[in-house]
């Protein structure tokens, strides 16, 4: 019995020894550094889809986990180059000089909406951007837009010549070329900071779209706002994952991927941003804000001060080797009929 004893402590010892000597075969993970709130649909909807694609897709060898890091939602692009990040997605406009030719999703009269803009703005990348490499050191991994940006403030204008003097929240890109014009003075500040610098007085109002009077509550600091029917322009965001990550992963768990991203993922966040932008309007709506649909005197006015911006961009891009003139007229031609689906 004692013999027995030891026999079996020993095959107990030698099997903890084999178990904690064996090779531990953990699944893959994809930690994606994310701003805005938790229950904002980049969040909430698309983010953790695309994680359920990815996993489908790799028969769960790769998940997805969103993390929220802080800070300045500039600094995303740099630590998923730096390997602190495998993906985040962030803002074109908060690299100025950087990213020139995503500007041209961003221009007055796109039509089609987010989902259309989106879908146009993939597709163009491909066929026409790509070649100017200017996502040089990350891999692509998706291109969208927000919804229509309109105008939000804490008081009402009757014109546009009102906004001359006005401090307003102004994200980059297009936005700033549009506050130029309207002779506003521009408050820099990130998205999630927005609340508190209206609530501060710090600005009176923002150029956002729709869905953030929800999600970042501008409902309650901005009760008023100046709906155009496209939009007075369109935000151009990025998905992008780390270079040396995706070398490392198997051959097969790449390109499923990468099979679930690209134009597959960018409808995905222009259809989700796109509807949260009618929820948002209807929201505040039913909060009591005022929600004023551009007069046709108001639409006058913007096309006054924007008629010189396709000309403008062109004449920006004209050093890139890419026919930025051919790819505007596809971008929007793209944009509407995808739109109108």
């Amino acid at each position: 019995m004692k013999n027995l004893k030891k026999l079996m402590l020993s095959f107990a010892i030698a099997s903890a020894a084999l178990a904690a000597s064996a090779p531990t075969w953990a699944e893959t993970t994809i930690r994606v550094g994310s701003w805005l709130p938790p229950a904002h649909t980049m969040n909430a909807d698309v983010l953790p889809t695309w994680g359920k694609w990815i996993e489908e897709a790799t028969e769960g060898r790769v998940k997805l986990k969103i993390e929220y890091p802080g800070g300045d939602p500039k600094a995303l692009l740099d630590q998923v180059q730096d390997g602190a990040y495998e993906a985040a997605w962030t803002f074109h406009g908060y690299y100025p000089g950087r990213f020139k030719l995503t500007k041209m999703v961003e221009l007055p009269g796109i039509e089609g909406g987010a989902k259309g803009a989106s879908i146009a703005h993939w597709r163009i990348h491909e066929k026409y951007l790509s070649k100017a490499k200017e996502h040089e050191g990350v891999v692509l991994a998706g291109l969208f837009t927000h919804g229509p940006g309109q105008i939000h403030l804490a008081k009402p204008i009757e014109k546009l010549a009102d906004m001359k003097g006005k401090k307003i929240r102004i994200g980059g890109g297009v936005q700033a070329d549009i506050g130029k014009a309207m002779g506003v003075e521009g408050v820099a500040a990130p998205g999630s900071k927005v609340y508190e610098i209206l609530a501060q007085g710090v600005a009176d109002g923002a150029f956002m779209p729709m869905g953030e009077k929800k999600t970042l509550r501008l409902k309650e600091v901005a009760p008023f706002s100046i709906k155009f029917p496209n939009g007075m322009y369109l935000g151009s965001f990025m998905v992008i994952l780390n270079q040396e990550f995706m070398d490392k992963l198997d051959a097969k768990d790449r390109e499923a991927i990468m099979k679930v991203s690209g134009e597959k993922l960018s409808a995905l966040a222009g259809e989700k941003w796109g509807i949260e932008a009618e929820e948002g309007e209807k929201d505040a709506a039913a909060a009591g804000n005022t929600i004023q649909v551009a007069s046709p005197e108001i639409l006058a006015e913007f096309a006054e001060m924007t008629k010189d911006f396709d000309k403008n961009f062109l004449e920006s891009v004209k050093d890139s080797g890419v026919d930025a003139e051919a790819a505007l007229k596809e971008m929007r031609e793209i944009a509407k009929a995808e739109g109108s689906k």
